[in-house]
């Protein structure tokens, strides 16, 4: 409360005596005046203009009344704001853009020249490119005779083999690194595991022709005496203690694509939210339960991301599978047991023959076929990882 002094008679009042009550006792007619005031206001508006709002004294004034309010106009806005963007921000969005289009523009070059370079050739070619199976002839260049049936097949299939054997042991490893490891020993592990992915390609083949072939042996041995029924291991076009097989190659490229897989999974594990996982340990759960309802449903996106990426490297593995595949004249059988050449070791292995351009451009057509089928497995990672994203959101 406020003390307050009556007007012309300089009294105070007492102590529980409020202004707004000497006002109103001093000054009668203030509190009219103020209420008329607000009327004229309500009926002007502030600025003196008529408004649609009835005054409160007349009659119909509890009716509600529309008052159109029209939307401002949208004013384009400037990324760079009123100013002029410096030069360096300038010349730096120019360069991010042209290499955004120098991207696009290489490989399209690409293609144009493995197009152009194998129409000539496949002009000259007497047999099905796509269903002929047999040896190529290319000597005679009016009358050449060259498929890809059998390369798709074998390439398909190794790289297929591969990727089955590489990503349980992929997907087991970067558990254990980001879940179980101590922290001392998680960071040397995963170092050694990104290692392997710096081995040249000849080293992984030579090793898998003379070291692990010699292994492998009494096991696939046993697979094709106790499980030959079954066609995939059944006697193949190469022989089974000779090591020159698709069931040899497979491994050694299974183990080349391991450190691709496992870094992909292991860095999106990494990322799993803290508070899910505390949350789930707080609730009771065990160590492979938050694994399995907390880590496996956040990073099985990042884990089939790093499975593609490791089938596109199996695909085009040139050098290790063409020291250890052997050719051979046979027809291919899908069985693990069999021999051949991919696309990538049928083009290295006939490099030689490069300098006719249709001998050339036979090779290269294999090649164009490649490429397509990497852009069709790439495409096929991002659908199948798009995907995910979308359930789990939804989720």
């Amino acid at each position: 409360m406020c003390r307050c002094r009556i007007p012309s008679k300089g009294a105070w009042l007492p102590r529980s005596t409020h202004c707004s009550d000497l006002s109103a006792a001093a000054y009668p007619g203030a509190r009219a005046r103020g209420q008329s005031g607000l009327g004229r206001a309500a009926e002007n508006g502030t600025d003196g203009t008529a408004v649609t709002t009835p005054h409160p004294a007349d009659a119909g004034s509890g009716e509600v009344v529309a008052v159109p309010h029209p939307e401002p106009p949208v004013v384009p806005i400037s990324p760079w704001g009123d100013a002029r963007p410096h030069l360096g921000d300038r010349l730096f969005r120019r360069l991010s853009q042209g290499a955004g289009v120098l991207i696009v523009a290489l490989i399209a070059a690409i293609g144009a020249f493995l197009l152009a370079s194998a129409l000539p050739a496949l002009a000259r070619n007497r047999v099905n490119f796509f269903t002929y199976g047999g040896n190529w002839f290319t000597a005679d260049t009016s009358a050449m005779r060259f498929g890809i049936s059998d390369l798709l097949q074998v390439t398909v299939l190794v790289a297929m083999f591969a990727l089955v054997v590489a990503m349980p042991v992929a997907l087991g490893v970067a558990i254990f690194l980001t879940q179980y490891a101590p922290r001392r020993l998680s960071a040397p592990l995963a170092y050694l595991v990104d290692l392997l992915a710096a081995v040249p390609s000849i080293i992984f083949g030579v090793w898998g022709l003379y070291v692990l072939a010699p292994q492998l042996r009494p096991v696939a041995t046993w697979l094709n005496v106790h499980l030959g029924d079954y066609h995939l291991f059944a006697t193949g076009n190469a022989s089974v203690s000779g090591g020159g097989t698709i069931f040899t190659g497979g491994i050694v490229l299974a183990v080349m694509i391991l450190p691709i897989i496992t870094a992909v999974t292991r860095e999106v594990f990494v990322q799993t939210p803290h508070e899910q996982v505390e949350a789930a340990l707080a609730l009771g759960a065990t160590r492979w339960e938050v694994v399995k309802t907390t880590v496996l449903p956040f990073g099985r996106s990042g884990f089939v991301s790093g499975a593609i990426l490791g089938l596109g490297r199996a695909l085009g593995e040139t050098m290790a599978l063409l020291i250890i595949l052997r050719g051979t004249q046979e027809a291919f059988g899908w069985s693990l047991f069999d021999g051949g050449s991919t696309f990538a070791t049928k083009i290295a292995a006939a490099a030689p023959e490069f300098d006719n351009p249709y001998k050339a451009g036979a090779y290269i057509a294999a090649g164009l076929v490649l490429f397509l089928l990497t852009f069709v497995v790439n495409a096929l990672a991002r659908t199948v990882v798009a995907g995910t994203r979308a359930g789990r959101k939804r989720g």
